[in-house]
């Protein structure tokens, strides 16, 4: 497998030196933001990340690599080029066998990430069953992943369009873990609510990579979701943006959207609906995980390397 990874300098260094390392996804620089906002919010969380002492590794795949850490004309591709594949686990083979570009989802970054030996993530939110799942069966491979691969996931809850109470179950029922980081309540991506609870509340980082050191060393294997609200002064009203979500599901089903364009398309609805608001909140909710991540990174890897 290492014959198709490719390390940035400061990703093999911090890996070779036991070093804290935050992986991040790129399909929300491809296909979740627009440009410019894209790139400058990649840029910011990488920094976000090294002031608060892990090393960034912004994942992607490229001319046949995954790429763990992509440098600045890298990032630039991923932010503009529009033929930009979306990327899950099925996908992987297909992308890396015919050289195409490909953005990682949750599930992918997890995969590639652990390949690479990170096992801190952060991204924006989860995706989940969605809405409707009983009929569809539109369950998000995220899950399955969440399942069976040793990385711990920083995200603001489940995205917002999604069946969150079946998610929560779904998690359940594969042994996933739901850490509220100071929170008793699971958040619900654009709002800090959602009318359910996570399976432990902790309050520090070192909580946190405790937690994290311990599942792994018991040989429990999968990951863990580290669910992290927006802050209070960027998030939506819960009660609004959940009409908001109603008026974007109906059209999206009028517009026979399936597949992976709902989420990309029901984000953007949202944005209009919201006349941009959302999108704020996504980029506020997306700095505040990457700094959440950095921190437990670095208690996580003093964990590990005190255990040795």
């Amino acid at each position: 497998m290492k014959q198709y990874l490719t390390f940035t300098e400061e990703v093999r260094h911090a890996l070779d030196n036991n070093l804290p390392v935050v992986a991040l996804e790129t399909t929300i620089i491809s296909h979740g933001m627009p440009y410019p906002q894209n790139i400058e919010m990649a840029k910011e969380v990488e920094q976000i990340i090294r002031d608060n002492g892990a090393v960034p590794a912004t994942i992607g795949i490229m001319n046949g690599k995954i790429k763990i850490g992509l440098n600045e004309s890298e990032l630039e591709e991923f932010a503009t080029n529009k033929s930009v594949e979306k990327v899950s686990r099925r996908d992987f083979p297909y992308i890396l066998a015919s050289g195409k570009i490909g953005a990682t989802t949750v599930a992918a970054t997890m995969i590639a990430a652990e390949l690479a030996g990170i096992h801190m993530f952060a991204t924006g939110g989860i995706g989940g069953v969605h809405r409707d799942g009983e009929i569809t069966w539109d369950v998000s491979a995220d899950l399955t992943e969440l399942a069976q691969t040793n990385v711990a996931v920083v995200c603001a809850g489940a995205k917002s369009i999604l069946d969150i109470g079946r998610t929560l179950e779904y998690l359940e029922t594969q042994g996933v873990p739901v850490v509220g980081y100071r929170t008793s309540e699971f958040p619900s991506f654009f709002a800090r609510e959602s009318g359910f609870g996570v399976d432990f509340r902790l309050d520090t980082p070192e909580e946190v990579g405790t937690l994290m050191d311990t599942k792994w060393k018991l040989g429990l294997k999968g990951g863990m979701i580290i669910a992290n609200p927006v802050p209070e002064a960027d998030a939506l009203d819960h009660q609004k943006i959940e009409g908001v979500i109603l008026q974007a599901l109906k059209e999206a089903k009028d517009n026979n959207i399936a597949g992976k364009k709902v989420t990309p398309f029901l984000l953007d609805k949202v944005k209009q609906l919201t006349e941009g608001k959302s999108l704020q909140t996504n980029i506020a909710l997306v700095r505040h995980n990457a700094e959440v991540a950095a921190k437990i990174a670095v208690a996580y890897q003093a964990a590990v390397n005190q255990g040795k």
